[in-house]
């Protein structure tokens, strides 16, 4: 050191420069170049952003297919960073395709760049980058500037017509620490509701059962308790039963066989188809044995022909002559 005709920096000079605060213009100015690196390169595979173009739940942007290659790949990451760099890169909140939207973009035709084709919100014309802030819609997709976005006021898609909430209008890129605290907080809310951020089911979540306890789960006892009721009417013989009334005033001591109820599977039917059966089997064999009587006691007259009633009848009172034959 020494003798060259070089300066040696003192304590004091080392200090105050290290000391030394970046103005807020250095801020905004890095702050613009982190920005446009990020709107024209994709963090995995460090190549150039282009269509097309997915984002997560974070408002980044990559090219879509260095997302299929970590999904895919495994620990073969060719083309893109190391597994475990994707990993930290996405933070976890790109497990599939589900958990990414592809952003549609408006290209300026009239305008060429050197580099790569210019995005434009439809509505105001202002090209997209660091100095514009621009937002997406969930589920289409569709990117606009956020000032078009604020201005119109609308529920539904300028482009496509689709409609959407607040919630799901997405900054690209935000830096603001209120718009990541509202994508964290949306990105949860999801993930109760079983959702991912393409407003898409989640894999592996249970479905929900509408009114478990209510009507919709009354509706199959009711229809089931319909339909027995259809069935304990029919007997095999295609006979209406009889009256519910009628079928309570029979005793219950003697007990169907379920065998007779010719292979019928209900067990309260077939009950009642062989009660059915039996009843008018006693029907029968009772009108059978009141002929039967009807006939018999024709036989066994107890009146006279003068109209007197006779002590006996044939068999009992024994044998007598007629009087014109005792003459």
């Amino acid at each position: 050191m020494g003798n060259d005709g070089g300066s040696i920096p003192t304590r004091r000079e080392l200090v105050r420069e290290a000391a030394r605060t970046p103005s807020t213009a250095q801020v905004k100015e890095a702050q613009r170049e982190l920005q446009e690196h990020f709107w024209t390169t994709c963090p995995l595979s460090h190549k150039q952003l282009l269509r097309p173009i997915v984002s997560d739940c974070a408002g980044n942007l990559y090219n879509k297919d260095a997302i299929l290659k970590f999904l895919l790949s495994g620990d073969d990451t060719e083309g893109i960073s190391s597994k475990a760099d994707c990993e930290e890169i996405l933070g976890g909140r790109v497990k599939g395709l589900r958990d990414v939207v592809e952003l549609k973009f408006e290209v300026d035709t009239e305008t060429k760049h050197e580099q790569r084709e210019a995005w434009i919100c439809p509505v105001t014309a202002k090209q997209f980058g660091s100095n514009v802030k621009a937002v997406y819609l969930v589920p289409c997709g569709h990117v606009f500037s956020e000032e078009a976005i604020r201005q119109l006021k609308g529920d539904k898609c300028l482009q496509c017509d689709e409609p959407y909430t607040s919630d799901n209008v997405i900054p690209i890129l935000p830096t603001k620490d209120t718009d990541k605290q509202q994508l964290t907080e949306r990105a949860h809310k999801l993930a109760e509701q079983g959702l991912t951020h393409s407003l898409k089911k989640a894999p592996g979540s249970k479905k929900r059962k509408k009114n478990a306890t209510g009507g919709d789960a009354a509706a199959p006892a009711e229809q089931l308790g319909a339909a027995t009721g259809k069935e304990s009417k029919r007997t095999p013989s295609g006979a209406e039963s009889r009256e519910p009334s009628a079928t309570a005033s029979r005793s219950n001591t003697s007990t169907p066989v379920p065998s007779a109820s010719n292979g019928i599977k209900n067990a309260a039917t077939a009950m009642l188809t062989a009660r059915v059966l039996e009843e008018e089997n006693e029907k029968k064999r009772r009108r059978k044995m009141a002929g039967t009587n009807d006939n018999i006691s024709s036989l066994f007259t107890k009146e006279s022909n003068d109209g007197k009633a006779k002590s006996a009848d044939f068999m009992t009172r024994g044998f007598t002559l007629p009087a014109t034959a005792r003459k």
